[in-house]
């Protein structure tokens, strides 16, 4: 029932507390027990008191066998009574944005407005191929397919195409009555800025570290504000690795020893030129996140976790918790998580807390994926 669901926990002042899941197939796992298990880790956040979960969409290989963020969308929001489900992100280079915006519209009329629409450009996958949007929809294209995407989710009664997607004005069916956000997920400072040019907020991965997302939140805050939209009114979204133990180096083992095997998977992305894909070395990226990320004991991770509240704009936190593919363990840290490290402690949490500089913390040296 829903007056038995705990109220929402945050991550600090004004900061909202969400997983972030990839139904990623560990090494021995099925794509259905991927599926399955991701499935128990959102009903067991609305248990444990988390904001909401937002879901990841991959085609083609093992490291997210979701190959529709909608539909799985679709599915939670039906389970759940209380928590918000996000997309995080759908492939906009591989749909039209119409269609998005029409399945984005419905789920968030029937969910009484509990739905939360993420995009991103992807990469130069063969996706692009195998759906008929081709290379120039990653490209070139995705200004275009946002522009079209954010008209029909603004609430305007008809809307029409652009030059790449040419159509007459027609009418927005079911038309929303509010605007919805589109966050758009971005790693590079062109996307950045894109975003901003439209006033949409940022979804920002797990590859950097808190001073290179401080950095391309301050850029989008500059070119925000020259297009007219207020950044101090833009709900950011920031993606983190977590796990809790009783102790830092229990946590790490823990993920040193199941994540590089689901990170393996995004090895299996083909280029639509032929060439070889994303060349991150599983163990090294491992080690990589481990030192960024709310992972060890609950001190480290509310240490982790006030820092990472207290980037400007962000007002939703995601936190991946699918690192060891062990459902029971997962299960463990996502009501753990809930309970000894959001809103726990006095002043742990605090959105003021200081964000380490590039003097202090050392940059990214994750090396690059694809363009967003």
């Amino acid at each position: 029932m829903t007056a038995d669901l705990p109220a929402p926990r945050r991550a600090g002042r004004g900061v909202e507390a969400h997983l972030f899941l990839l139904a990623g197939q560990h090494p021995g796992a099925s794509h259905a027990e991927a599926l399955a298990d991701a499935h128990a880790y959102a009903v067991a956040a609305e248990a444990a008191g988390w904001a909401g979960v937002w879901l990841a969409e991959h085609h083609f290989v093992s490291y997210g066998v979701c190959p529709s963020a909608t539909t799985f969308a679709g599915y939670l929001l039906g389970a759940t009574a209380r928590i918000t489900v996000g997309t995080a992100a759908c492939v906009l280079s591989d749909r039209h944005p119409v269609a998005l915006a029409e399945e984005a519209v419905l789920l968030d009329t029937l969910s009484g407005g509990r739905f939360r629409l993420g995009v991103g450009r992807g990469g130069p996958w063969v996706d692009l191929e195998v759906f008929g949007t081709g290379l120039s929809r990653y490209t070139d294209g995705f200004a275009d397919a946002l522009d079209v995407l954010g008209r029909w989710t603004s609430g305007a009664a008809t809307v029409g195409g652009n030059a790449r997607f040419p159509f007459r004005p027609v009418p927005v069916v079911p038309r929303p009555s509010r605007t919805l956000p589109v966050w758009v997920a971005a790693t590079s400072p062109p996307t950045v800025e894109l975003a901003a040019r439209h006033g949409f907020p940022l979804l920002l991965g797990m590859h950097a570290d808190l001073p290179e997302k401080l950095a391309l939140l301050n850029r989008y805050a500059r070119v925000a504000a020259a297009h007219g939209h207020d950044p101090g009114r833009v709900p950011h979204a920031s993606a983190h690795l977590a796990y809790v133990a009783d102790s830092d180096e229990q946590a790490a083992r823990a993920v040193r020893a199941g994540l590089p095997g689901l990170l393996a998977g995004a090895a299996q992305h083909q280029r639509i030129d032929g060439s070889s894909g994303p060349g991150r070395d599983p163990l090294r990226y491992t080690e990589h996140l481990v030192g960024i990320h709310p992972v060890g004991s609950p001190a480290r991770c509310r240490a982790a976790v006030a820092r990472a509240a207290a980037l400007p704009g962000v007002r939703h936190l995601l936190f991946m918790v699918e690192a060891t593919g062990d459902r029971a363990r997962t299960l463990r840290t996502i009501d753990r998580f809930a309970a000894e490290v959001l809103e726990a402690g006095t002043g742990v949490a605090d959105s003021s807390a200081a964000i380490p500089t590039n003097d202090t913390m050392g940059a990214s040296t994750a090396p690059g994926g694809a363009a967003g």
